[in-house]
């Protein structure tokens, strides 16, 4: 029985997997579920799946789900820390890494250090400190799967000693896809007036709130490219975004004899979690066989840059290196949270990361340390600009 640990249980990455590990049961074990305060919840996937351990980050939520699961064997921790904890289990082999934005940063490291699989949904984890993230997976012995579709399309047509360079295996570039989001046919001089609801309803993935507004402005595709760029050795060149508003093809690898392969499917979580989960076998996921006569074609367009600004200051953030993606990535939250909360329009969201790039200087990344600072830095520097809004 191979030992899990799942690292934001609640949201939408948390419940494919527990799809996916409910087909399985006699393979894999749940050790630990965490979540922030979704008492409700948790308290019903924890009486369902019996995890040893369940992490409630806010302490009243950890308290309300003590009294919910009364009677139950299962340990209830609160904090922070208490992440951390379980992803470092002597128990756990595998850590599904699926906590939303920076939150999700120390614990993803706890499990790297701890010389565990990393199941990594949580992208802002490299977009922060990819260096040191890669370095660490190295110094531990650690394994690392993408479980983002696209990237983990990537892995299955990149060859296996892609490692070595990509010039050097024969890869020419990366194609990655994007759907475009619900605004990718608006009239750009429409966008100012684009409201919260309008903007989480994507048109082919169920996702939250947060990426779901990710996908629109395409800064969720910009953090990709970042991500790319330290998963598979990739400069900023070698990483071309597609829309395919299709979301048929996840992503394909462009190789120097002319050759392209990409990896299709039903747009479902649960296909790129299966995967990772089984790598290098392959495990029933649940999704539906892809019908092609259905999907009946398949279109491909260059990205807008008008449109989508936030694709080109990730683009941005990555060429200039050091803490610059994670000022971008801090400026991102705090940007989209206040457009959720109606106090931001949808276009100054694009805007306040702009101004924190060019405001915020740069430092090397060569602690985490240096990297926390600049991520409270850019969130305290976008904090005070939206108090004179």
């Amino acid at each position: 029985m191979t030992g899990i640990t799942i690292l934001g249980a609640t949201g939408s990455i948390g419940k494919s997997t527990l799809e996916v590990l409910a087909l399985h049961p006699d393979r894999y074990q749940i050790i630990a579920l965490t979540a922030h305060k979704n008492v409700e919840r948790m308290t019903v996937i924890c009486q369902t799946y019996q995890p040893k351990y369940a992490v409630m980050v806010d302490e009243s939520a950890a308290n309300q789900l003590k009294e919910n699961l009364s009677g139950q064997n299962i340990t209830i921790l609160s904090g922070m820390k208490a992440l951390e904890e379980v992803a470092e289990l002597d128990e756990v082999d595998f850590v599904m890494a699926a906590i939303v934005g920076a939150a999700g940063l120390l614990s993803s490291l706890a499990a790297v250090k701890a010389g565990k699989r990393v199941l990594l949904a949580n992208k802002e984890s490299l977009v922060m400190s990819g260096d040191l993230f890669m370095q660490a997976i190295q110094d531990n012995h650690a394994e690392l799967l993408p479980i983002d579709s696209e990237h983990n399309a990537i892995f299955q047509s990149m060859p296996a000693n892609f490692n070595e360079g990509l010039r050097q295996t024969g890869v020419e570039r990366i194609l990655l896809t994007a759907s475009g989001g619900p605004f990718r046919t608006m009239p750009i001089e429409e966008l100012d007036k684009v409201t919260p609801e309008q903007a989480v309803a994507h048109p082919n993935w169920e996702m939250g709130k947060k990426i779901s507004v990710d996908s629109a402005t395409m800064m969720n595709k910009g953090l990709e490219v970042i991500e790319a760029h330290w998963l598979f050795n990739a400069s900023a060149d070698d990483i071309h975004v597609v829309i395919h508003p299709q979301s048929v093809i996840h992503s394909m690898v462009s190789y120097t004899d002319g050759s392209v392969l990409a990896q299709l499917g039903n747009p479902d979580m649960r296909t790129p979690i299966a995967h990772a989960l089984a790598w290098p076998q392959r495990i029933k996921s649940g999704v539906e066989p892809l019908d092609m006569f259905k999907v009946a074609h398949l279109d491909f367009e260059a990205p807008d840059l008008d449109r989508f600004p936030c694709l080109r200051l990730a683009y941005q953030a990555l060429r200039a290196g050091g803490t610059a993606p994670t000022i971008l990535n801090a400026a991102n939250e705090v940007a989209v949270e206040a457009f959720l909360n109606e106090r931001l329009s949808y276009s100054e969201i694009s805007r306040l990361i702009d101004n924190a790039l060019q405001t915020i200087s740069t430092q090397a990344v060569d602690s985490l340390d240096v990297v926390l600072e600049a991520d409270q830095m850019s969130r305290k520097h976008v904090y005070e600009h939206l108090m004179t809004v």
